[in-house]
């Protein structure tokens, strides 16, 4: 009886290890369409954050200031000392939002993949999510991601089931 229970036991490891492998396959295989509407949000944000950025820069120059001495002088009050903090952080966040741009746009799934650490926004990262409506990719980049996405879930998978069943391959007679 060892060797049926083993059986039984190894049938149930190669089950969930391809359960593993389909959930990785499903969860990458959205990557091409959510990549796409992330960058497609992402040049939104930019453009709304240009305007932001050279509304400021226009009133800074009517003046005759650049946007460092306009900066500089909203300090005095807790309200441009706040302000002055907040168009500081929105001039950080464009910088890096323009640059992820430069990155991904115009890229296929595959070039979006290899840049996937310029798809980090969480605010343009909730908006796509909110919107997105998952599909059954039948294009040669969402199969080819749900490929990668089954092996490395079947691997991974595989080895949590693999080293959590080792201490019991003992007991049953391994």
């Amino acid at each position: 009886m060892p060797g049926a229970r083993r059986a039984g036991f190894a049938m149930i490891l190669r089950a969930l290890t391809l359960a593993g492998g389909l959930a990785g396959a499903v969860v990458t295989s959205q990557f091409p369409e959510f990549s796409q509407q992330y960058a497609q949000r992402l040049g939104g944000a930019v453009d709304a954050l240009a305007e932001v950025v050279a509304d400021f820069d226009a009133s800074a120059a009517a003046v005759g200031l650049s946007r460092d001495q306009a900066l500089a002088q909203m300090q005095g009050t807790a309200f441009l000392e706040r302000r002055r903090a907040d168009m500081t952080a929105t001039f950080q966040r464009y910088d890096r939002l323009r640059a992820d741009l430069a990155e991904v746009e115009g890229q296929g799934p595959f070039m979006r993949a290899y840049h996937a650490a310029r798809l980090t926004d969480r605010q343009i990262a909730r908006a796509a999510w909110a919107a997105y409506q998952p599909a059954v990719p039948i294009h040669f980049a969402g199969l080819s991601f749900a490929l990668i996405g089954f092996l490395i879930g079947s691997v991974a998978l595989g080895a949590v089931l693999r080293l959590l069943a080792w201490p019991f391959r003992r007991r049953m007679g391994a």
